[in-house]
Parts: C-alpha cells; structure tokens; sequence
C-alpha cells in the first residue's frame, strides 16, 4: 500500500462476494474511509499478498438512489460491473434497506448511469438488473475506427486477423464468435493482444463466444485489468446482443461461463436486462499500517 493509506493504521471491514465465480471484495464506505481507493483495490485484490478478488465494490450513500457503487479492477483502474453491481444490490438491500420482503427494489447509481434492479430474496436468491441500452457507436466503446457493420472489422494483431464485435454494455467488450472456445494457448496469447490493441484507447474486455444453439451461448471470458475470469455480467450481456444483432439467438439467452449461467434479455431498442445469482462468502477485516 502507499504511505497515505498505510499511516492511516486502519482496519477496514468488508465482505467476500460473488456471482458466477466472479469474485469481489465489498467495502461499505459508511463504515471506513479509504483514502486512496486505486491503491487499496491493487493491494486487496491481490491473491498472493491481499484477500484476492477480481475486482473491490465501494458501497457508498448517493443523493439520487438507494446507494453509489464504484468498481475498481486489479490493477486500480475504475470500471463498471455487471456481476458486481448484482452483488452490491443484494448488499443494499439486506444490509441497508432491511427489508423482508420477499422482492425488494433497489436503485443504484454508478458511473455508468442509474441502475433500477430487483433483488428476489430466498433459495436460491437472484437479482435483476436493467442495464440500459447498448452502444455499437465508436465514441461509446471506445474504439478507433469510423463505423461499426453488424458482423463485426476485421482486427490485425500480431501474426492472425480476427473478426471482432467491439460494443458497449456499460464497458468496453469485444466479443469474438468462433466454433469452439480457444485452448490455453490460443486464449492467453491473443487475448493481451486484443485487450491492448491500438484501436481501444480505454483497453477492452474479450468474449470468445461459441453459438450453441438459439438460446445457449457458451464464452470463455478475458477482462481487461483483470485476466481470466469465471464470469462477467457486462460481458455476458455484450456477447448475447451480439448473437441477438447477428441472428444467432433469440431475445432471451442463457450465457455460460465457467462460473455458471445469466440469463440475458435484449431487443433493438430496449434496454439490456440481466438476471443471475449474488452469494455471501464470508467477511473479514483488512488491517493496514
């Protein structure tokens, strides 16, 4: 950690969370201040030397929703989540609202908008979330290119020409259709490659995706900040308005992962909606200083 943080002394509490094997550090800033949040997500996140987590969660008040939810990758970098914005919901809705009812709606506010979900409590416990319209426009992704053809540009890396998918669902996505997913050496030569590609000045995620039939997709998934992961809600979100803009899958779709399967609603026009599961792991304290 940095000076600032470290000679804070602080014990900072938080909550293990995870939907789809996506997994995050939760922090309620009504509870702690943290002074240096980037700092404090490289440091936590690390699973050598922290708690270990794809990403940190920062519960924060909010003058215009139920609560504020800001997302920092690994590498300290502030991003937006689909699978972390469901965990947050659960968190409000338990945590702050108190609630017993069996559906409760939530409100959240994050940097890519205000988010009306749904937390249906029991068991197993789920969570709706509206993600808004997505963007195939060059300045919302972003990428730099002039346009953007339904099936995708053609990207040059290094020694192969893929056919991309670049697209917006609250972040940067690239998705990838191919036969079969990629094995290990495909996945993790290309996939840096893609993530860091001139084209994408903020970077971008990629979703190698695989058409199983018109209601199944399967991906194999590579954040950026972040690497491999089980899941990503934004992401599943991207791949399946790709194969519904392509005409690969009907309006309703589940995407499996390798942490598990969201179910996926889009029409041109409408606003993306995703469903899936937000679990409590365990909590802890960090102690810094």
């Amino acid at each position: 950690m940095d000076e600032s943080a470290a000679d804070q002394n602080l014990s900072v509490p938080f909550i293990k969370m995870q939907g789809i094997g996506n997994d995050f550090v939760v922090v309620d800033a009504s509870r702690c201040n943290i002074p240096d949040l980037p700092s404090f997500a490289r440091y936590v996140c690390d699973r050598k030397f922290g708690v270990g987590s794809d990403g940190l969660l920062v519960v924060e008040p909010s003058e215009i929703a139920d609560a504020r939810m800001r997302m920092f990758n690994p590498d300290g970098t502030e991003d937006f989540c689909g699978n972390g914005l469901r965990c947050v919901v659960r968190y409000v809705a338990q945590e702050w609202l108190l609630s017993n009812l069996s559906i409760i709606y939530v409100e959240i506010e994050t940097t890519a908008g205000l988010k009306s979900c749904t937390y249906y409590a029991g068991e197993p416990s789920s969570v709706r979330i509206e993600l808004g319209n997505p963007s195939f426009a060059p300045e919302d992704v972003p990428i730099s290119v002039d346009s953007l053809p339904i099936r995708g540009i053609e990207l040059n890396l290094d020694d192969d020409v893929l056919t991309v998918i670049p697209l917006s669902t609250g972040s940067t996505h690239t998705v990838i259709f191919c036969d079969q997913l990629p094995n290990d050496d495909v996945f993790f030569l290309l996939s840096p490659q893609i993530e860091n590609h001139p084209l994408f000045p903020d970077r971008t995620s990629i979703m190698w995706t695989t058409v199983v039939d018109e209601s199944n997709i399967e991906l194999r998934i590579w954040e950026r900040g972040a690497g491999e992961t089980l899941g990503c809600g934004t992401g599943a979100s991207a791949a399946a308005v790709a194969s519904i803009r392509c005409g690969f899958t009907r309006s309703e779709v589940n995407v499996k992962s390798k942490g598990g399967t969201l179910q996926v609603e889009w029409s041109e026009g409408s606003p993306v909606v995703l469903t899936g599961p937000a679990e409590y792991v365990y909590t802890g304290v960090v102690c810094l200083g």
